[in-house]
């Protein structure tokens, strides 16, 4: 990330920025969105690199933050490198407004605690190079218009970058295990690995939740996950497992992962359950309890692990997947935000499903 010691020599690059300012010189900063309407908030010519991004919005619809779609192309693109709810890309999961800070994202929310529907500032800071152009779009699925959308992309303009630069990814998933995915676990007796799951013993991640399935040369920058707890007891227990450079996944028999952990808090780099707590690279900055007092109970959480001092780099491919609950005995509501550099061009990774499908529950 950012080093200060570069402040210490002339920087190479001019600094740029895109804003929703009133041109008119007046206080109108803000741009209407109408329902269905894409907005280009930007579209830069590179070399380039976008250092941060900020969005604040007004929204009569209290699920703004999972109804409003973000998506980045790079160098002329048709598919892009980004795609996520806009919410969920800031670490926001469940379409809620909290406060907290890491090293990749920052949010300033009002509430203590965090509601849904409420304003929030969002913050990114990850270095997002480019070559011949970006585009960042933003498409407002809700029935009603957004009042106000602020924002500020602030770039730098370079000659040239090194021919080896990566480009930024991100993609949003969910599964819903006790809802519209409940078929993703087959009945006992159709499957002997998944038997042996049953009974207690995964050697295949083939049920586990997949974070990212990527082709190419890159390197693995983490993830956030929002689970809504739909038992009554502790969520976690699943091992994280990352298979490196195996090619085109075939099952149990790549068995077993280049990485395994030991567990979902051990991933977040936490123990004996999540802590109320965010950090540079990991942390649960938000939990809604609903049922009971006990923090591990039925709610809804969210969660992040960034790679940013232990970065997972690949060559070919990389697949990140976690048990949901040991050998993936929970049936929970998750999605996911993977965030990664590589190549291009990059595989396609399925579109976003329409916003009635990314609403919590």
């Amino acid at each position: 990330m950012f080093n200060l010691n570069r402040l210490t020599r002339p920087l190479d690059f001019t600094r740029a920025r895109v804003s929703s300012y009133d041109t008119r010189g007046g206080n109108g900063d803000a741009w209407p969105i109408a329902p269905g309407e894409t907005k280009t908030l930007a579209l830069l010519e590179g070399p380039g690199v976008i250092s941060h991004i900020w969005f604040t919005i007004a929204s009569p619809d209290k699920h703004y933050l999972r109804k409003l779609a973000l998506r980045i192309y790079w160098d002329g693109e048709e598919n892009p490198s980004v795609t996520a709810p806009v919410g969920d890309f800031f670490g926001l999961g469940h379409s809620v407004s909290y406060t907290y800070s890491c090293a990749l994202f920052s949010t300033s929310n009002n509430a203590e605690g965090g509601r849904v529907g409420d304003g929030v500032a969002m913050n990114c800071w990850v270095p997002m190079p480019f070559r011949k152009s970006a585009r960042i779009e933003i498409t407002n699925e809700q029935d009603q218009p957004v009042h106000a959308f602020y924002f500020y992309i602030d770039w730098e303009k370079h000659n040239a970058l090194p021919d080896d630069t990566l480009y930024f990814h991100a993609a949003w998933r969910r599964m819903d295990y006790a809802g519209e995915n409940a078929e993703a676990l087959p009945e006992a007796g159709g499957d002997p690995a998944y038997d042996a799951m049953k009974s207690g013993f995964n050697l295949t991640d083939k049920y586990n939740y997949l974070i990212l399935d990527a082709v190419g040369r890159g390197t693995y920058l983490g993830m956030n996950m929002s689970v809504d707890n739909l038992g009554t007891d502790w969520w976690g227990e699943g091992d994280d497992m990352f298979f490196i450079d195996r090619g085109e996944y075939d099952g149990a028999s790549a068995w077993p992962p280049d990485l395994h952990g030991t567990g979902s808090e051990d991933y977040l780099c936490h123990a004996w359950g999540m802590q109320h707590a965010n950090d540079l690279h990991c942390g649960e900055p938000w939990c809604e309890i609903k049922e009971g007092t006990e923090h591990h109970r039925r709610g809804k959480v969210c969660v992040y692990r960034y790679h940013v001092a232990d970065p997972v780099p690949f060559t070919k491919s990389l697949r990140v997947t976690i048990e949901h609950g040991h050998a993936n005995d929970r049936k929970n509501d998750i999605s996911t935000v993977a965030y990664w550099y590589q190549d291009e061009p990059h595989k396609h990774f399925a579109p976003l499903p329409p916003a009635n499908r990314r609403l919590p529950r």
